[in-house]
């Protein structure tokens, strides 16, 4: 068995199968790892949406900032943006059954010393405590009320941790930490505006993973979101958005012998991620 740690998929369905058969994946006998934006902004949301769901327990996803945006405007909240891909999804006859499967996605996933989270862990948090609270998060979609948390979700304040936060800005901050995080400084503020190279930070911040003293260094943090870092493997971090999207390439990490797996991509999009 084989485990393939793939980048942000964000609708390139063509490319993710050319990858997966680049790979030569097997459902029956391997398991991928889904580092979150399965869908929005590429051509065939729904066809990835589809496919990933019926691997049923040879892929684990966690969720990222597109996936969660797809729940906010499937419950009606939300702001739809030019760049959106989302209508067939939308109008899709297995909208509801494709939105509870999405919902019951965690947004973050431990095993053995990997960890894998969409964007990034705050400093202060140890990968035992992150998975707790990512836990919180978790319950909350999966609740019968789980549009309510949808209606207060989005934001992006408070912009730290605090662990006399309670009620949604708790849940808020893990979710931006999870699924936003690019730069923080080191006492874990986050910034949600740069987007560029990891040595292009606004003053006094710096990429999450490179805090000194990040309590969740006890991990290999796999991820994926930034896509202007490309693939990066160091000690303690593997970072798998390589740019599909852009015209980049949609990488695979296979865990096991840490070999890398990338198709070249044509560019689906223009606009900022």
């Amino acid at each position: 068995m084989a485990t393939y740690a793939i980048g942000d998929i964000q609708g390139c369905h063509s490319e993710f199968l050319q990858l997966l058969e680049l790979c030569g994946f097997s459902k029956s006998r391997d398991r991928l790892w889904l580092v979150g934006d399965l869908i929005n902004r590429g051509p065939d949301s729904l066809a990835v949406l589809r496919f990933v769901r019926d691997l049923a327990d040879s892929a684990i996803v966690v969720l990222g900032n597109h996936d969660l945006h797809l729940l906010m405007r499937s419950a009606g909240y939300g702001r739809a943006n030019a760049e959106d891909t989302l209508d067939a999804v939308l109008a899709a006859p297995d909208r509801q059954a494709l939105i509870d499967w999405l919902r019951a996605q965690p947004l973050m996933h431990v095993e053995a010393d990997y960890a894998m989270v969409h964007a990034g862990l705050l400093p202060q948090w140890s990968v035992a405590e992150a998975q707790e609270l990512a836990a919180e998060v978790s319950a909350a979609l999966r609740a019968p009320d789980y549009t309510a948390f949808l209606a207060n979700m989005w934001g992006s304040k408070p912009d730290h941790w605090s662990a006399d936060l309670r009620g949604w800005e708790r849940l808020r901050v893990v979710v931006n930490a999870m699924t936003r995080l690019r730069f923080c400084s080191a006492n874990g503020v986050m910034d949600f505006h740069a987007k560029g190279p990891a040595h292009s930070g606004p003053d006094g911040f710096m990429p999450w993973f490179a805090v000194p003293g990040r309590r969740s260094a006890s991990h290999t943090l796999v991820c994926g979101h930034w896509s202007a870092l490309g693939f990066m493997q160091q000690p303690g971090l593997i970072a798998l958005d390589s740019g599909c999207l852009w015209g980049g390439s949609l990488t695979a990490f296979r865990l096991e012998d840490q070999r890398v797996f990338q198709l070249s991509c044509p560019a689906r999009s223009t606009a900022g991620a």
